[in-house]
């Protein structure tokens, strides 16, 4: 069997030692257009902040390692130029000779990754606009910021490039503005949930211009529909976009990206696809959607190298499951946002915790804000995120995995997490989300910060029940302070005849005044995260 895969990286490479590995005598090829076969694209922000020191550690294995241990034909700076389906053979560009040539195939595997996106934009040319996907691009990025000393930056974009961008330059003591269209950096994150993210950016003296676009360019000055930037080096991260003109015009089927089967054949059955350029189902939507992200085209990889070899396989879909490093914060995230299920139909439900990540007792403990997004008619798990210090991934691992094995939502106060001191409390923070959960589904209610302004509109009334020291540094507008420890001995200011909303800062303490006054009749329901909640969705800079 011939196997041709074009595109090493993630994707393709994977592929290629996969196959290696289950089959000693097939003749595999890898053709790759640049001069590095497998790089960490992931570590290419950090290496232009000074992290990552020696620039050899981006390469993940060498054409050299390649051939010696998988006995695979590499071919670098080969580009492959068409596809001739009917005669099962590729056409090959050497571009060190310029040389074209043919090669058949009896299965051929696509990883042609993606591209940047670069906008047309007025003076684009003249100005010093950088994009990061690549080694050759990070080399030109090292060597402009080398050589011309650069002390400003714009970065376009606050996608995870972006925001990863912003911190290394900051880092290397440049200055650096961030400019986005919409309204939050991250899109995998909730509004309330990036205003965390926001408030980090600024604290580290980034300068972050939101729902503002970028209109042209005049040289060395950005300008967009607000204002001018004055910079001397631009990096544009406005996102990517798969690679399908091999596809498209070998007539393969391709929507926003190459089109294929949970086998992840395309409409060809000989030619396979993966990574950053194919459409893959949502897991938990089921809808086509497109996941540019490491783990998901080095599991396509091994899974069309095991399909090949005529195991029964399928791929299963995407989470998403991602973290990023945003200065001392984590950010991570997995399945889908409250933006994605608005328009849905789906009748679902939010929780929020907020808990240290180890327990308060040991030295050094820093909080964790988590937020889960549930289906109220199943149960089921529908995404969440988490914002904080360390253990903060963690967290997303063990409810991607949840999600995987199809939990509900009361079930994570099942999962019995690893304690001691130094990493965790005796009940986790998944822990608590599973309580949430379950007292959610069984009557107990709760309103969501962005009900606040009309409650205050209609004159509802609003009880605080944190301390008056608490109440005193900031508080909902209209709101009423009784301390939770005063409450039983002042009940008689709380009004029977009106509903009662009531909060504290995480929402633990007007928990347990939510459950005191219902037990008196009251119809309460308690602010889902809390002041803090609330507090960070309506941060302002």
């Amino acid at each position: 069997m011939k196997i041709l895969i074009i595109g090493g990286v993630a994707g393709g490479a994977s592929a290629a030692a996969r196959m290696r590995r289950l089959n000693e005598q097939a003749e595999i090829i890898l053709f790759e257009r640049g001069e590095h076969i497998s790089f960490a694209n992931c570590g290419l922000p950090y290496y232009i902040g000074g992290v990552i020191e020696k620039r050899k550690k981006l390469f993940v294995t060498s054409k050299k390692k390649m051939e010696n241990r998988f006995n695979i034909d590499v071919r670098n700076l080969s580009e492959v130029i068409g596809i001739d389906r009917d005669k099962k053979e590729v056409s090959v560009k050497n571009l060190e000779t310029n040389e074209i040539y043919t090669e058949s195939y009896d299965k051929l595997i696509l990883s042609p990754g993606a591209q940047p996106i670069l906008p047309r934009f007025e003076g684009i040319e003249d100005a010093p606009v950088f994009t990061l996907r690549n080694i050759p691009d990070t080399d030109k990025i090292y060597d402009y910021i080398a050589v011309n000393k650069i002390k400003s930056a714009v970065v376009i974009g606050g996608g995870f490039i972006g925001i990863e961008m912003a911190e290394n330059l900051t880092d290397r003591g440049i200055k650096v503005d961030l400019v986005d269209m919409q309204n939050q950096v991250m899109a995998p994150f909730d509004f309330e949930m990036a205003q965390f993210l926001h408030k980090e950016l600024i604290d580290n003296k980034v300068n972050i211009h939101l729902e503002e676009s970028v209109s042209r360019f005049d040289g060395n000055t950005v300008i967009t529909n607000k204002r001018q930037i004055e910079t001397e080096l631009i990096i544009l991260a406005i996102g990517v976009r798969g690679e399908t003109k091999l596809a498209v015009d070998a007539g393969l089927e391709v929507n926003r990206n190459i089109v294929v089967n949970e086998q992840l054949q395309t409409s060809d059955p000989d030619i396979y696809a993966i990574g950053d350029a194919i459409e893959v189902k949502h897991y938990v939507s089921q809808a086509s959607t497109i996941i540019p992200l490491a783990w998901p085209a080095n599991r396509q990889g091994r899974i069309v190298a095991d399909h090949i070899s005529g195991k029964e396989i399928s791929y299963l879909g995407t989470l998403g499951t991602s973290v990023a490093k945003v200065f001392e914060l984590t950010a991570a995230s997995t399945g889908l946002n409250e933006k994605a299920l608005m328009n849905t139909g789906i009748d679902y439900g939010v929780i929020y915790v907020k808990k240290n990540n180890h327990a308060g007792y040991y030295p050094n403990p820093r909080e964790i804000d988590l937020k889960v997004i549930y289906n109220k008619k199943d149960e089921l798990i529908l995404g969440a995120q988490a914002i904080g210090y360390e253990g903060t991934e963690k967290r997303i691992d063990v409810i991607a995995t949840a999600i995987r094995f199809g939990a509900k939502v009361s079930e994570l106060a099942e999962i019995e997490v690893a304690y001691a001191p130094p990493f965790n409390s005796a009940k986790d923070l998944v822990n608590i989300a599973g309580y949430i959960g379950d007292n959610q589904l069984n009557g107990y209610e709760f309103f969501m910060w962005n009900d606040v302004e009309e409650l205050i509109k209609n004159k509802e009334f609003i009880l605080d029940v944190r301390t008056k020291g608490e109440f005193e540094q900031g508080s909902v507008p209209t709101s009423i302070n009784i301390p939770i420890d005063e409450l039983r001995g002042r009940i008689d200011e709380v009004p029977k005849d009106k509903t009662i909303y009531v909060y504290c800062e995480v929402g633990q303490r007007a928990h347990i005044a939510a459950s005191m006054l219902m037990s008196h009749d009251y119809r309460v329901l308690n602010l889902a995260g809390g002041y803090n909640i609330y507090k960070q969705s309506n941060y302002k800079w």
